[in-house]
């Protein structure tokens, strides 16, 4: 998988929703340009979830922006998702494999070089890595230093995608660490305006992540 397809990957959150739907916050971020887009519900019904789904799926593919689910990885089989994504305490990377074929995008959570290691060997595209930062999204999240974060960009031949906390005003710490995107929530969600905080944060993630992007379109 390209790294560019990780550049800019947001996670939805119906958290800051304010009344209007979920799917027209994504619309909004997808006019803004993410990359790819995660869809992440732990409060939904399997029947809200999936007709959620169905309809933020056919958003995305009308923006040509891969659609993965979080997790529930029959759930994605049935929508015929673009991918999915799994952290530890969930299904096992070489299982999920399994499970949505050798052409699906297959991202896993990681927060040591060792797991970042077996999830590349048994299958997965791309690594998430945090929580970096502080985040109010996930308050169970383990902080991930961010040597860390370098030691296992640099172990992997995979894309990685920082998570956790990230923002415009923090974004630039992250220079340096290798990274090819970052994944971020309440950075686009919580946002009044979600396309300008979007544009304006694939800007700076560019920048960050220009030294890995740079490289890849020397190989094409």
């Amino acid at each position: 998988m390209k790294s560019n397809k990780v550049l800019l990957y947001a996670v939805t959150d119906r958290s800051w929703l304010n009344g209007v739907t979920l799917a027209s916050q994504v619309e909004e971020a997808l006019k803004g340009g993410i990359t790819m887009l995660q869809l992440r519900e732990k409060q939904l019904s399997k029947e809200e979830f999936y007709r959620e789904a169905k309809t933020i799926q056919a958003l995305c593919f009308h923006y040509q922006v891969p659609f993965l689910i979080n997790d529930q990885v029959k759930l994605a089989c049935q929508l015929n998702a673009d991918g999915v994504h799994v952290g530890q305490s969930d299904m096992a990377a070489d299982q999920a494999r399994k499970e949505i074929g050798k052409e699906k995008i297959l991202g896993v959570s990681v927060q040591t070089v060792e797991q970042a290691i077996l999830a590349e060997q048994q299958g997965a595209d791309y690594l998430g890595v945090g929580a970096i930062f502080p985040t109010s999204s996930k308050a169970d999240a383990k902080a991930v230093e961010k040597e860390t974060l370098r030691q296992i960009c640099q172990a992997v031949s995979i894309p990685v995608v920082a998570i956790g906390g990230i923002t415009k005003e923090n974004i630039k710490q992250l220079i340096g660490t290798g990274i090819s995107g970052i994944a971020v929530i309440r950075a686009i969600f919580a946002e009044k305006e979600i396309q300008k905080a979007t544009l304006q944060l694939k800007e700076k993630a560019k920048l960050v992540c220009k030294e890995i992007h740079s490289i890849e379109r020397k190989e094409i």
